[in-house]
């Protein structure tokens, strides 16, 4: 009596699948959102980055609730008021147009924000469209996409603004959208190299053999990963776009009056400077100071906590 024994054998094909989901799930396990709260959670490591942290928030809150905050109108201004020093009734005195300089340091807080916060939404999207795109097709259009940054990377962002005020009229959309494109090169440059270095990782391949379509794994997979360094990256670049929407508006290209904006209020308190009431002037180029240096600090000791770096 002979006795048979049946071998089972797994074809390659069953082979790859099984290996392919355990090898996606795997990177799905790890979350990039994992490093990203964690990140968020060590911030504050030094006393430096938890004062810069504390004052974004409160810079923020202002100016959310800056129409509840500010004592008075910043708007209404009265000539017997003019160049006044600090008192009960104004804090930080008056303006050369009796404007409460407390009431529009506070309202501009609004708009001095709102023009960044704009200019790096724009730049990112648009940024993070052209470095997935050109990072997965490779090639040519990588080549000519690069070449094509290159140019716009070396016009600097004040100046496509001010060229674009000067088409399109005073204002803060033109500059706004000008900027955007001239800080679009950062963003695409960074999730480009970001993207080209996951896509030689083996999560990517997986994906890719259960059948994925290119769209699904550039921006379900991908992008959570390039996320967090990329997320840094935007609050650095906010800063830098709120210093040059403020000289912008210092040069009376930007927020046109009666719109508080903290580089209009240091153009317009230049006189009174010079009649010995300072603050209309001091007041906002501090706000300006200490919301660009913030931002640095927090962006870069947030990429140094998402990279595994101590800060």
């Amino acid at each position: 009596m002979t006795t048979r024994t049946t071998r089972t054998t797994r074809t390659p094909h069953a082979t790859r699948t099984t290996h392919a989901t355990g090898t996606a799930r795997e990177a799905t396990a790890r979350g990039p959102l994992t490093r990203l709260l964690t990140g968020l959670r060590t911030l504050g490591g030094s006393r430096l980055q938890q004062f810069c942290l504390v004052l974004l928030v409160l810079f923020v809150l202002v100016a959310l609730l800056a129409p509840w905050l500010a004592p008075q109108d910043p708007t209404f201004g009265r000539l017997g008021d003019t160049l006044l020093g600090p008192s009960a009734e104004h804090w930080l005195g008056t303006d050369q147009g009796g404007h409460d300089t407390l009431s529009a340091l506070i309202e501009g807080t609004r708009t001095s924000l709102a023009g960044p916060l704009a200019v790096v939404l724009f730049s990112t999207l648009m940024g993070t469209a052209v470095g997935l795109f050109t990072a997965w097709r490779g090639g040519w259009i990588d080549t000519v996409a690069g070449r094509v940054l290159d140019v716009v990377f070396a016009f600097p962002a004040l100046l496509l603004a001010i060229l674009a005020v000067a088409l399109f009229g005073k204002g803060m959309t033109a500059p706004v959208i000008a900027m955007a494109i001239a800080y679009m090169p950062y963003s695409a440059r960074l999730v480009r190299g970001l993207a080209v270095q996951e896509k030689a990782r083996p999560y990517i391949a997986a994906y890719q053999v259960q059948g994925h379509s290119a769209l699904f794994v550039t921006v379900r997979r991908m992008l959570p990963n390039i996320a967090p360094t990329l997320l840094a990256q935007s609050t650095v670049n906010f800063g830098y776009a709120l210093l040059d929407l403020a000289a912008l508006s210092f040069l009376g290209l930007g927020v046109q009056p009666p719109t508080p904006d903290w580089g209009a209020m240091i153009n317009q308190g230049q006189a009174a400077v010079l009649q010995g009431q300072p603050l209309s002037a001091i007041a906002p180029a501090v706000a300006v100071v200490l919301v660009v240096v913030a931002f640095n600090v927090v962006g870069e000791s947030l990429g140094d906590r998402l990279a595994g770096r101590d800060s």
